[in-house]
């Protein structure tokens, strides 16, 4: 069948065509399906059990257009190639943190996968202060394997340009370059914020120090391939619960900057402190889960950096350099210091994308749902006018930051003076 948009009743039947996962939808009380998806891009149908909807499987489809503009804004479904390809390589790589993959069709841009009816997006858990024993741990394993195991310290350099060909998204990482990178920054008809930050949002479109900076950022994004990042890992693309932890939606998959995928994922998590000076009215508690999240920053940095360096030495198989390099009288302390000059540039590069990321939800097209369910305006601005310093500090004062503390430290230090 050629390409159509499929609806809660046609991907039922869509469904019934496919005898690899008939059983799938084989339920005694009948299948239903229900449209999920509350994300920017696509359509997202749980197929489940009438009487148990947490039992079932996720079939998700591409559209022609951006959702969140309309079909004024058209969009290649070639995505859906992205992501498919993008979930089996990091189910190999990364075992029980990604939804496995049952069948993906081209033609109809879709993929139908695991779905995971005892998970919730990360972010209405955080915001609801739930504490996640697991997360950190499990998150800086995916990362820490995703990032290395796809650059060049762990392949050769034909091993790696061939997945780096695999890998070419230009559609969907122009749209990375515009949304986070420029168009906030400047006059655009899709940007949105709260009337109550308009001083704030004219003076960062003024700012020369801060948007040089800015511009820096993005030519790491735009010309750093160091591995296949996912390009989009904030605390809506995770599900989670108690024990478990699974990264979804990595349609944006290229080959970039490994500073993008933590500093996106560690924004989030302050963004998220942020929407607590509103979420949380008890002084008390808002502490306390504050510090959980500063805590869960800190442990999900340290614990990355440790498994990358774990991984690189176990494991030093690829051009950058070659392990011959380092056989030497001194070649040894050589090797360290290199680690060690690598993992400080990549957390000075963490920062200045986390910078722009928080800066780009206050004033893009896109912000976040943790902020944005703050209904009072004048509160919503307290968290908002927050992460616009914080971000602020983050991108241009990334060459300062020599560890996680000094990250962190930023945070406090804003918070403070409000």
């Amino acid at each position: 069948m050629g390409y159509q948009a499929l609806n809660e009743n046609t991907v039922l039947d869509y469904m019934k065509n496919l005898p690899s996962l008939k059983n799938a939808c084989e339920f005694e009380d009948g299948p239903t399906a229900r449209e999920v998806g509350d994300g920017n891009l696509n359509l997202v149908f749980a197929i489940t059990s009438q009487s148990n909807p947490k039992q079932g499987i996720l079939v998700k489809q591409a559209l022609p257009y951006l959702r969140v503009a309309g079909e004024s804004w058209p969009l290649t479904r070639e995505r859906m190639r992205f992501e498919t390809q993008a979930l089996i390589l990091q189910y190999e790589l990364a075992p029980g943190l990604v939804p496995k993959v049952y069948h993906h069709d081209d033609e109809m841009s879709l993929v139908v996968m695991e779905y995971l009816g005892d998970h919730e997006i990360m972010r209405k858990s955080l915001v609801k202060r739930q504490r996640l024993p697991r997360f950190a741990d499990h998150i800086s394993t995916f990362l820490a394997r995703t990032l290395f195991c796809t650059s060049d310290l762990y392949l050769s350099g034909p091993e790696k340009k061939a997945l780096q060909a695999k890998y070419i998204n230009p559609e969907l990482c122009e749209l990375q370059e515009n949304f986070v990178f420029s168009r906030p920054y400047m006059e655009a008809e899709e940007n949105k914020w709260n009337p109550e930050i308009d001083a704030q949002v004219q003076a960062i479109r003024k700012n020369g120090p801060l948007k040089l900076a800015i511009a820096e950022v993005k030519e790491s994004y735009m010309t750093h391939a160091e591995a296949i990042i996912h390009s989009d890992l904030h605390t809506g693309s995770i599900m989670v619960n108690t024990d478990d932890t699974r990264v979804i939606d990595p349609e944006f998959a290229f080959c970039g900057p490994m500073g993008y995928d933590v500093g996106a994922l560690l924004s989030n998590l302050i963004l998220n402190y942020l929407s607590h000076y509103a979420h949380t009215p008890d002084p008390r508690e808002r502490s306390e889960y504050q510090l959980y999240l500063l805590d869960t920053v800190r442990e999900i940095w340290n614990g990355f950096a440790a498994k990358f360096e774990t991984l690189w030495i176990e494991n030093n198989t690829g051009s950058l350099p070659p392990a011959k390099f380092w056989d030497f009288p001194e070649g040894q302390a050589a090797f360290a210091e290199f680690r060690r000059r690598y993992m400080l540039r990549l957390l000075r590069n963490a920062v200045g994308h986390a910078g722009c990321k928080m800066l780009r939800r206050m004033m893009g097209i896109v912000s976040v749902w943790d902020i944005t369910s703050i209904q009072d305006l004048h509160q919503r601005a307290v968290a908002e006018r927050l992460a616009i310093k914080i971000g602020s500090r983050w991108v241009t004062e990334r060459h300062q930051v020599n560890g996680i503390e000094d990250l962190i430290g930023i945070v406090q230090e804003e918070t403070k003076r409000m």
